[in-house]
């Protein structure tokens, strides 16, 4: 089973992944600006890298907009790009078949079971302890990641109703969408393309794709995320599928925030603790494995592809 059916000769991977890398450069420079060009539009007044601060009134408003162009920019871009590049309707060139309600219902299951998995793997992640000679790396890593907490933090203050589909939007809708297409679309395609074994092939987009986020203490569980968004990208040859696990993913966390602060449940608490025992753990590792299971038989016979033993 290939990862893609050639119908037209394309660009080498090799150039299609450095293209790629130039396209997400001169996104991330055309988000900067418009983020820029946006808040002056907004506020009447020039940038100031304080609004990045955290405590700072204007911090909230600076951040969407930077997310927000930020993954427009260094993701939906440059993937977008790359299949026009390819003189390919988008569509086709990432294969956006007609969506089975089925499968997406067991994509939702998937990610319901695979839930206390995550939580297990946050906390194990949170708890990592470099060797003693990295202890300067470690005490860099942990000042990003509280950065990093309290810049989340601060965007998932969520005071009513639209507060809660702002976020929805910004930080489940559109990272579905773009990260999707760029990373299981475009780099896990192009990859698919250069080696045979699908299993590095997806492995190795979910590094990437976790890596690029530069949350440490975040990273195993992202990777594990990944691969789950790979395989299912693979098994269907559908962004749809793909797209949707990742935004229930994400909604779930926003979602989760938002009942935190209506039970004034501090949100930096979130991932220091699970709420699992081990024989929780271990039944969501069964339920997920089965379900997995069954959406891969599901999705190939769907699409009358011959099923393969070893994926």
């Amino acid at each position: 089973m290939n990862f893609i059916d050639q119908e037209r000769l394309e660009k080498s991977p090799y150039v299609q992944l450095l293209t790629l890398g130039l396209y997400a450069i001169a996104g991330i420079i055309l988000a900067s600006l418009a983020s820029v060009l946006s808040l002056y539009f907004w506020y009447g007044e020039m940038f100031n890298a304080d609004w990045l601060n955290p405590g700072h009134p204007k911090n909230l408003v600076t951040m969407r907009i930077f997310i927000g162009m930020q993954q427009i920019g260094l993701f939906l871009l440059p993937a977008l790009v790359l299949a026009w590049g390819e003189k390919q309707r988008v569509p086709e060139f990432y294969g956006f078949k007609k969506v089975k309600v089925e499968l997406l219902l067991l994509v939702i299951l998937m990610m319901v079971f695979s839930m206390p998995i995550l939580e297990w793997v946050t906390m194990v992640n949170m708890k990592m302890v470099l060797p003693g000679f990295l202890k300067p790396v470690e005490e860099w890593m942990r000042a990003q990641e509280d950065k990093n907490t309290e810049t989340m933090v601060n965007l998932l203050k969520i005071n009513d109703i639209g507060d809660y589909l702002i976020s929805i939007l910004l930080i489940a809708i559109l990272p579905a969408i773009a990260e999707e297409m760029i990373f299981r679309g475009a780099i896990q395609r192009s990859l698919g393309r250069m080696f045979q074994n699908p299993h590095f092939v997806i492995w190795f987009t979910a590094f990437i794709f976790s890596a690029i986020h530069i949350q440490f203490y975040g990273f195993l569980p992202r990777l594990l995320l990944g691969a789950a968004f790979g395989y299912i990208y693979f098994w269907t040859q559908s962004l749809w599928y793909s797209m949707f696990a990742h935004f229930v993913n994400n909604a779930y966390a926003v979602t989760g925030a938002w009942y935190m602060q209506k039970n004034n449940i501090p949100l930096s608490e979130a991932n220091k603790t699970t709420n699992f025992q081990w024989y929780g753990v271990l039944i969501s590792v069964i339920l997920t494995f089965l379900v997995f299971k069954y959406f891969k038989n599901k999705s190939l016979k769907a699409d009358g592809k011959q099923l393969d033993k070893s994926i």
